[in-house]
């Protein structure tokens, strides 16, 4: 038996110290996919919370088709929907998600040497607009972009995650892509015609 499903039968047992020990090792691939979803820090550590509120629900429903990290991620997926619909409707005024933060990377940084402050202000102008592209996207094409550019996921987790045949995931990630460059190019344009 190997460390995931021992850690699985734990989880079914509702040993609360399994579910402590698989918080900390999903929990920050949730938050930043969430964050990247959503396009909100303070939305995404909320809604992580909720993301193990129902991992830990259903974990008796999990039957192991794949992996229970992509079984968790699916879960998120479907919640940042959910969560995106409920904001949408609700229309926080004055706030607008996509200009704030981007979600600090948990990857390590490695640099040869130190960026000049313009490249450093150029990067982050770039973050915000793809930011901004991001969040003009559908939550379809958004969720392909997120799932596979910046989680780097492969296509078979992304089918698992989503329920899609690969083909359809394949051609979404296309159509999403292309409104993304579609948006970065109007923005960009926007950008311009500014003061």
């Amino acid at each position: 038996m190997d460390d995931e499903a021992r850690l699985l039968a734990r989880l079914r047992q509702r040993d609360e110290a399994a579910f402590d020990a698989l918080v900390r090792r999903e929990g920050g691939r949730v938050l930043a996919l969430l964050s990247r979803l959503l396009g909100d820090r303070a939305e995404a550590e909320d809604l992580t919370q909720e993301v193990f509120v129902s991992v830990f629900k259903a974990i008796g429903e999990f039957r192991g088709d794949a992996k229970l990290s992509t079984w968790i991620h699916r879960i998120a997926v479907n919640h940042a929907h959910n969560r995106r619909a409920y904001l949408g409707r609700r229309a926080r005024p004055g706030r607008e998600a996509w200009e704030e933060t981007s979600p600090e990377s948990d990857a390590p940084a490695v640099a040869e040497r130190l960026p000049r402050p313009d490249e450093v202000a150029e990067g982050r102008e770039a973050e915000r607009l793809v930011e901004r592209a991001l969040g003009a996207l559908s939550d379809d094409h958004r969720t392909m972009i997120v799932l596979r550019d910046l989680e780097g996921l492969p296509y078979e987790e992304i089918t698992a995650i989503t329920g899609l045949p690969e083909g359809t995931v394949k051609s979404k990630l296309h159509r999403a892509r292309a409104e993304l460059v579609k948006e970065l190019t109007r923005l960009r344009g926007g950008a311009k015609e500014r003061p």
